[in-house]
């Protein structure tokens, strides 16, 4: 399970969205009575705020459908709910860490617990990871070059940061390629980080055997991982489009919300563009779920979209939807989960130290490509 250092972790960086959530609330509707901010929202129609909400569950549920195909590619019959709720889990670990940093490795000891190797999780994530990030830099590409004096003129002098993000995503897509295609390299270059930090004295070296240790095995994983990703070119295809349906489910959102106060004048396309630029800008920025930064380029990109009025509860609906929401119900999942494993394997679940050989018989477990069925 999560040890005391990284509870801690976790726990401050709820306080500080809780608290950055706070003093945005306060500064976009300060001198403003609580009862005229509830006016305001409720202008909002319903049935498209529902739609949003859907929206939403759209988007978790479409991580879902792609942890549940490549489980089937496995042989892993996995139910659908279940994979949903590793989503939900994922989500709420990636927003409450910077970078999103948390999501994933959570996702791989729940899925672990309930009898998943960590070889199929590990491939399954790393895949997730590249092809989520490749689509949002292909988007963000797409919308910054066929709109881009739609974007220029509405990001200002935010253009700095969208570059920033455009070299901070492509970085990171280079990385995972990197692991996921030059495995062994990859771990050789690891081998040497960690000795390096134990002649540096900041590992000590009593744990670097181990760390190696383990390093070595994740990555003979990869190196397997590899050669089924190489050999099954198809299913990468399937996974992006999932992917791409995923993205957008959540990028029209603020589409939904401008509807949903009934104004006009402005496309699909070019809504979805900027709030495409926004997850460029933000996503991997060292703060959890991007508190504050979001909002600040949300005012930014938006502020000729929506009315003056509008600008502040717009902001409300579209990250009480895709975040807030998305924290609260990914917590009581995670909860929920969390207690039921208690009262199954008790107290001290730490069930990876006891299934240890079980993630190295996994190497010779990863399905066979297609042209070796």
């Amino acid at each position: 399970m999560i040890d005391i250092n990284k509870k801690v972790k976790y726990t401050i960086n709820v306080l500080f969205i809780a608290v950055v959530g706070y003093l945005t609330f306060r500064i976009l509707f300060q001198n403003r009575e609580i009862s005229d901010i509830l006016k305001e929202l409720h202008r909002a129609d319903k049935v498209w705020l529902a739609f949003g909400a859907l929206a939403v569950f759209c988007f978790i549920a479409g991580e879902s459908v792609i942890i549940k195909y490549m489980l089937w590619l496995f042989k892993e019959k996995v139910p659908f709910l279940r994979c949903l709720k590793y989503s939900f889990i994922g989500f709420f670990y990636s927003y409450i860490t910077p970078s999103s940093s948390g999501g994933q490795p959570a996702q791989m000891i729940y899925m672990k617990k309930d009898g998943v190797y960590y070889g199929y999780s590990s491939l399954i994530m790393l895949v997730i990871a590249v092809v989520y990030k490749a689509v949002l830099v292909l988007m963000g590409l797409f919308f910054y070059i066929f709109y881009h004096g739609f974007v220029v003129r509405h990001v200002g002098d935010y253009i700095w940061l969208v570059y920033l993000g455009f070299v901070l995503n492509i970085a990171y897509i280079a990385l995972l390629l990197v692991v996921c295609l030059k495995p062994l390299w990859s771990r050789k270059m690891g081998i040497k980080a960690i000795n390096l930090l134990v002649r540096l004295h900041i590992i000590h070296a009593n744990k670097s055997e181990k760390m190696i240790a383990r390093l070595t095995r994740i990555f003979d994983n990869y190196v397997k991982a590899s050669t089924y990703i190489r050999d099954n070119l198809r299913s990468l295809f399937t996974i992006t489009f999932f992917t791409v349906l995923q993205r957008l489910a959540l990028f029209m959102l603020t589409w939904i919300v401008y509807k949903a106060y009934g104004l006009h004048g402005h496309s699909f396309m070019q809504i979805v563009a900027l709030q495409v630029i926004i997850g460029i800008a933000v996503e991997m920025l060292p703060l959890p779920g991007a508190a504050g930064i979001t909002e600040a380029c949300f005012i930014k990109f938006f502020e000729g979209i929506f009315a003056i009025e509008l600008i502040s509860p717009a902001i409300l609906l579209n990250r009480g939807l895709s975040f807030y929401a998305v924290i609260i119900i990914g917590g009581l999942v995670t909860l929920f989960t969390h207690l039921l494993n208690i009262k199954k394997y008790g107290k001290d679940t730490d069930k990876e130290k006891q299934t240890q050989e079980l993630e190295e018989a996994t190497v010779a477990q990863i399905p066979k490509s297609d042209k070796d069925k």
